[in-house]
């Protein structure tokens, strides 16, 4: 029987999942991409706490000159917001957890802007 894009999806998270553990010396950036936002956290698994956190939603990205908030463009930014909110907090090195998605795309423009503000991975 052949899987549904979500149930593909959600394997591969699990896949991702089982390999992938943030700690505190280097914690997980999770990425979760809706149709219309893509959300950023930092987590730290071994206390259950996320460390920062970044969105689409957040009134700085929103008031942007943004056409839309489902863009590349978009992305960028959260990445960059991400990458600055862990610098301040002492964050430099992450893991990067893609969340089942494919490293394309938005999740991989999020990934680059955060890269290049300063976060390792």
């Amino acid at each position: 029987m052949k899987l549904t894009r979500k149930q593909a999806t959600q394997r591969r998270h699990r896949r991702v999942r089982r390999k992938v553990f943030g700690t505190s010396e280097r914690p997980r950036l999770a990425v979760f991409r809706s149709h219309q936002h893509i959300y950023a956290q930092i987590i730290d698994d071994t206390q259950h706490r996320t460390l920062a956190a970044s969105s689409t939603l957040e009134p700085s990205v929103k008031n942007s000159e943004l056409s839309s908030t489902s863009t590349c463009a978009a992305s960028a930014i959260v990445g960059q917001l991400i990458a600055k909110k862990a610098l301040e907090k002492g964050i430099t090195q992450v893991v990067f957890d893609r969340g089942g998605k494919i490293y394309h795309g938005r999740v991989r423009t999020l990934a680059e802007a955060a890269r290049e503000a300063g976060l390792q991975f």
